[in-house]
């Protein structure tokens, strides 16, 4: 213990960091997925090519390889930046691919005279997926996108590898790398610094789910 109050800023530092950098991506990923799972719902068979494509990649990609491309790949093409941008961008796209499947379960989960209704009163596909069946597909959305959040808050640390900077991975390179320090105190600080993201946010998400199913 003495390890982790003499080094709290460190974790401190690294906690705050790996929550901006989770936030950051499940925004992206969120986004990113609702829309490829539009696509693979889409009248239009490219676009549900597309869609099924993207999955079908992500989903069977190693996330090291996808985060290799990202942080080392894409300076090749000329695009250039922050690695931690590199990160976030990395777990964006492989993420967005589960929650994809998690967004058209629910959308497949909303009665399919709902969709019928609305294109019988002239909505078009975008409008009936958008104000009629993603907003009924939310309640059956909310378990399976927890466990995505959950699963993209532990491969945060994975991207730490990749030179993020400052997460709570990075903080275990630093303490044992530049400060000497034992690696299994360093590495219990660390796995801590996690579980207080974790199951607090399980918690919550559970919370959610319950309050969900009442409104049902």
């Amino acid at each position: 213990m003495n390890v982790i109050l003499d080094n709290f800023a460190y974790y401190r530092d690294g906690f705050f960091t790996t929550l901006e950098f989770c936030a950051y991506a499940f925004i992206g990923a969120l986004v990113l997925g609702t829309i490829i799972a539009a696509f693979r719902v889409s009248p239009v068979p490219p676009l549900r090519w597309v869609g099924t494509s993207y999955v079908n990649v992500f989903r069977n990609c190693p996330l090291t390889v996808v985060l290799f491309f990202c942080a080392f790949g894409l300076p090749e093409i000329g695009v250039n930046g922050k690695y931690f941008w590199f990160g976030v961008a990395g777990l964006v796209l492989y993420t967005a691919a589960f929650v994809c499947e998690a967004v058209r379960a629910g959308i497949n989960s909303v009665p399919a005279g709902q969709a019928e209704a609305a294109r019988a009163v002239g909505l078009t596909f975008t409008q009936s997926l958008s104000n009629v069946i993603l907003p009924q597909a939310l309640r059956t959305v909310v378990p399976p996108l927890g466990s995505v959040i959950i699963a993209m808050v532990k491969n945060s640390a994975i991207a730490g590898a990749f030179g993020v900077g400052g997460d709570l991975f990075s903080v275990s390179d630093t303490l044992t790398s530049s400060r000497g320090e034992a690696i299994l105190p360093v590495l219990i600080g660390v796995v801590i610094g996690y579980l207080v993201i974790t199951i607090p946010g399980g918690l919550l998400l559970n919370l959610l789910e319950r309050k969900v199913a009442i409104a049902r």
